[in-house]
């Protein structure tokens, strides 16, 4: 896979952009764009864009350490990449919406599910303490959830964009 410089560039910031928009929204625990960008990207650039979702994991590491909660990032994010690669590319256009913002929720809902068998592998859990884990998360999981699928609102336009920079504004 052969990035021009301009993608290369593009992708850059695209990364920048993701881990930016984590920083304005910090404030807000568990609410954030990072699955509306995922998406929009992945929909776009297909497979290139794991190149802007890797870019932010790796400046959340550079800038906050490279600890123990980052090694989760290096997969949790490909997941919902992966969801969004095998929705169908030709989708009816008024189900796109709803289905983006239902796969953005999604992986809200299971965002600590995800996140558990790296905790359990680096710290030791066994399946139980997994479980409680998962289960002392629900709470923040289900906030994760419900507020991945209101910014999913925001899934369709963010496409919109990309398409109308990329300068091909009018395909699907």
């Amino acid at each position: 896979m052969k990035l021009t410089t301009k993608e290369i560039a593009v992708f850059a910031m695209l990364g920048a952009v993701m881990y930016a928009s984590k920083l304005l929204m910090e404030a807000a625990p568990n609410i954030h764009l990072l699955g509306v960008f995922t998406i929009a990207y992945t929909v776009v650039y297909r497979k290139k864009a794991l190149f802007p979702i890797y870019i932010y994991v790796f400046l959340n590491g550079i800038v906050s350490g490279f600890a123990s909660w980052w090694i989760p990032y290096l997969y949790i994010w490909a997941v919902l990449w992966g969801m969004a690669m095998l929705l169908p590319q030709n989708m009816p256009k008024k189900v796109r919406p709803l289905a983006y913002m239902a796969l953005c929720a999604a992986h809200g809902f299971l965002f600590g599910t995800l996140y558990a068998p790296a905790q359990a592998l680096l710290f030791g859990l066994s399946l139980k303490g997994m479980a409680a884990w998962i289960l002392a998360g629900l709470p923040w999981d289900f906030l994760h959830g419900v507020s991945n699928f209101f910014c999913g609102i925001l899934i369709v336009p963010v496409i919109s964009a990309l398409r109308l920079a990329e300068g091909n504004a009018g395909t699907r």
